[in-house]
């Protein structure tokens, strides 16, 4: 009866010993730091961030003007000080090995900090308008996609060419722990959106749902079909990689293996082949859609969401994308508001993570009922969904509201919240952002997909032929039209 010994948990389990709920607390921490603004208070303006440079001294500004006086230097310091010390908490709460963290931590920010400054360099991230104010006559006008796709390639590097090394900082490169904490941020910045186009954000969390929902009756049984007729794969190898290419990448399988009580293996395996698989989303995507849906932008947003798998490789993708169309309707004379493309793609991630708890349960009931029936087998209790639920979620839709709430019942303080939020949405998203793309290198080894066989075969047709298409259709289907807001 080990195995069911969860059944009994608490609604409670787990808020204080697991990476989704400190994705949490850490999360709404900086967000409700942010409110203090509305008093006239700024407790977030002190981080630093890159900005775009021809000069390297002037390539670092900390964020709010209530600390201009900060020499950049102090404010990096004191950003690595405040989150190795919040980070360090949660993992000393999760029982991870201390020490390790914190140093494999302090590498981690130090590798982000310089690939995210020289990122910035103007070669690579300035638009064509700013050439003349940087004096140079090209660029690769990268925007911020510079510096990401940058954190990539050293993560790599290591995670492939130095194996030890990368060892060393696995216990601090948690990417899905990461971009948790970006994506609530993201609701802030979701938030402030809706306080100047609320139509617009409404009509993008509907739309996505509906997609969402299409889209995952359709790419379940399909890629489970061709899992069983096509690969001849065993049912329990079937499900947890239908899960796991379908629906939300590691959390699904992970989730699905339960459910199913498939072998300890099973999700493993296929866990590994959704990081790897996942970088080549990272890089080819982008370049491919912002050449090709230009003219769709929310479309491209809404089929990178239900095609990229994990929440880490979904944000990175979303983001690099985000900043490659917004710099290319610059470069056409456009002025697009960053953040809505990549809250397109972000907004159907969390639709999908919502829909993980419940398609979990559902599948538990349908094996333990007509798969793999057993005598005296224990029923799937409905408090599964609960904690089967993404609980981070709960943090985005907090941050989102806290604003929206702001808007409408207090609209004399929204100036003021912004000048909190504008700090929590911007550098720490984009350092939480930067620490996954990151930590994704550092993890991600080529070499395990050796001997895996007809499994990696499977995931691949899937993947690469089958869900892009079908994801695309359906982002068009219900986001067609829909134009990114201009920049105020």
């Amino acid at each position: 009866m080990a195995k069911d010994r969860h059944l009994n948990r608490k609604w409670n389990s787990g808020m204080l010993t697991t990476e989704d709920w400190w994705s949490v607390w850490l999360g709404l921490l900086m967000v409700m730091l942010g409110l203090f603004s509305c008093m006239g208070i700024d407790l977030v303006g002190w981080i630093a961030e890159p900005k775009t440079w021809i000069d390297p001294a002037k390539g670092v500004v900390v964020s709010a003007e209530a600390y201009e006086g900060l020499h950049p230097i102090i404010a990096i310091i004191i950003t690595y000080a405040v989150f190795t010390a919040l980070t360090t908490i949660g993992a000393a709460a999760m029982k991870w090995d201390v020490k390790k963290y914190f140093w494999g931590f302090t590498i981690l920010f130090v590798i982000t900090w310089v690939t995210w400054y020289l990122g910035h360099n103007a070669y690579l991230a300035a638009m064509s308008t700013k050439y003349e104010k940087f004096g140079i006559s090209w660029s690769l006008s990268m925007g911020s996609g510079a510096s990401y796709l940058l954190a990539l390639g050293v993560g790599l590097i290591i995670g492939n060419f130095f194996k030890r090394f990368a060892g060393f900082l696995q216990e601090a490169a948690k990417p899905e722990w990461f971009i948790k904490v970006a994506i609530i941020y993201l609701g802030v910045k979701l938030g402030v959106k809706c306080m100047e186009a609320a139509g617009f954000a409404v009509e993008l969390a509907l739309t996505g749902a509906a997609a969402t929902i299409a889209a995952y009756l359709i790419f379940w049984p399909l890629s489970y079909t061709v899992s069983r007729k096509i690969f001849k794969l065993p049912r329990e190898w079937a499900a947890v990689l239908s899960s796991g290419v379908s629906i939300c990448g590691v959390s699904a399988s992970v989730a699905t293996g339960g459910a199913i009580r498939s072998r300890t293996i099973v999700p493993v395996m296929i866990s590994i082949m959704v990081v790897v698989f996942t970088i080549f989303f990272i890089v080819a995507l982008p370049p491919i859609y912002t050449a090709t849906l230009y003219d769709e932008p929310i479309v491209a947003g809404s089929a990178t969401g239900m095609t990229v798998k994990t929440d880490g490789a979904d944000a990175a993708t979303g983001a690099i994308l985000d900043e490659m169309m917004v710099a290319k309707a610059t470069e056409r004379g456009q002025s697009w508001e960053k953040g809505w493309i990549l809250s397109a793609s972000i907004m159907t991630k969390i639709w999908i993570d919502m829909f993980i708890g419940v398609w979990a349960f559902i599948l538990a009931i349908l094996w333990t009922t007509l798969v793999e029936r057993k005598p005296g087998q224990l029923k799937v209790p409905k408090s599964e969904i609960w904690f089967r639920f993404p609980k981070f979620v709960i943090g985005y839709l907090i941050a989102w509201f806290i604003y929206v709430g702001i808007a409408t019942l207090a609209p004399h303080l929204t100036d003021m919240a912004k000048i909190g939020a504008e700090s929590v949405e911007g550098p720490m998203r984009h350092l939480f952002f930067m620490l996954t793309f990151v930590a994704i290198g550092v993890i991600t080894d080529f070499s395990k997909l050796k001997g895996l066989g007809r499994p990696v075969l499977s995931y691949a047709v899937c993947q690469f032929i089958i869900i892009p298409p079908i994801a695309l259709i359906i982002a068009y289907i219900f986001h067609a039209g829909m134009m990114v807001p201009g920049a105020h």
